[in-house]
């Protein structure tokens, strides 16, 4: 920093904030550090008491706090985020999103480059939804100047592929099995369809047929493979998930040859959730199509399990147990009065 006299200041750059009090009006900064003193604001500074100023004086190897908020950006931001960069102020930068999608942080990266100090990257969470202008991140440099040589540092632990992703969301076909002796006997009415359908719409997603089925394991079995024979690419089976010796939908995935990957996960509600993957060929292509059995409280609760999974399964993640697991820290949905997922701590 340098010591000047404010009437030499036009064309420099303030090093600190610069307070106006207006008794009973306001309190506040009526110039931020980073400003660049015009001819204009020689009388306001000097009216609020600023004969001298501290500014900032280029030196060779420094960069100024909007440069290195610019090379914080760079790492950051992933081409679905394009053109939705805000200009930098006061050394920020903020990224938003530019399409719906599922957001993927390299949480390695992330950390890197947080620990490097004098900088930060402050995002959401990771692997949930996002929609177009939704705020993503915000990057900044934590003093007004920063050795060039460190923001090398930041480029090089973040290397070559950003920080921040969006795999956009893929509108999937999907066929419905609804089980369960007293609705397939028109005993009560389904109440499961409604509620994932409706879900499944947010994404843009396709019911391609829907059917009714006792517990009878070969039925559930045999539904789950025509489907998958007429090109579903998302099979979802309600019902009957528990331990109950009636309940068959489990043993029926199992029976279809699809590689079980949980049946069971460490998230309430929705502890008897079952994802599994089916192989199939198409064409003379094989794929794999993903087999969910959905327990009892997809079908009241207002959050659940299937909520943390389906996002990540619609962008063509193929998820492992150790996925499912991590959910543990932060599984317990707090059912609160109004819900406000996903902006609160559950799937966190």
């Amino acid at each position: 920093m340098k010591l000047i006299n404010t009437v030499d200041a036009v064309g420099h750059v303030l090093c600190h904030d610069i307070t106006r009090i207006l008794p009973g009006v306001e309190k506040g900064p009526v110039f931020r550090k980073g400003h660049v003193v015009t001819e204009e604001d020689i009388p306001v500074l000097l009216s609020v008491g600023k004969e001298h100023l501290y500014v900032w004086e280029k030196k060779e190897g420094m960069l100024h706090e909007d440069e290195a908020a610019e090379i914080l950006r760079s790492i950051c931001m992933g081409e679905d985020m394009s053109m939705k960069a805000s200009l930098p102020k006061e050394g920020k930068i903020e990224i938003t999103a530019a399409v719906h999608g599922l957001l993927k942080i390299d949480r390695e990266k992330l950390l890197r480059v947080n620990s490097l100090g004098e900088m930060m990257i402050a995002t959401v969470h990771g692997d949930y939804p996002v929609r177009p202008g939704q705020k993503l991140a915000g990057t900044r440099v934590i003093p007004l100047v920063i050795e060039e040589e460190k923001m090398e540092q930041a480029r090089a632990a973040a290397g070559e592929e950003p920080i921040l992703s969006i795999l956009p969301f893929r509108p999937v076909r999907y066929g419905l099995i609804i089980t369960g002796n007293e609705v397939a006997a028109g005993r009560i009415e389904d109440a499961f369809a409604p509620v994932l359908k409706q879900k499944l719409a947010e994404y843009g997603a396709e019911c391609m047929g829907q059917v009714i089925l006792p517990d009878d394991k070969e039925r559930i079995r045999d539904a789950i493979l025509q489907f998958a024979k007429e090109g579903a690419e998302m099979i979802l089976c309600s019902g009957g998930m528990s331990v109950d010796p009636d309940d068959k939908t489990p043993g029926a995935i199992q029976d279809t040859g699809a590689d079980v990957i949980t049946y069971g996960a460490p998230v309430l509600p929705g502890a008897m959730f079952l994802l599994s993957y089916l192989s199939v060929e198409v064409s003379g292509e094989k794929r794999e199509i993903p087999v969910m059995g959905l327990p009892g409280c997809v079908m009241y609760a207002k959050r659940t399990v299937f909520d943390l999974v389906l996002p990540r399964v619609l962008a063509g993640e193929r998820l492992t147990a150790d996925d499912l697991n991590r959910y543990g820290e932060g599984g317990l949905c707090l059912s609160c009065d109004v819900c406000h997922f996903p902006n609160c701590q559950f799937g966190k």
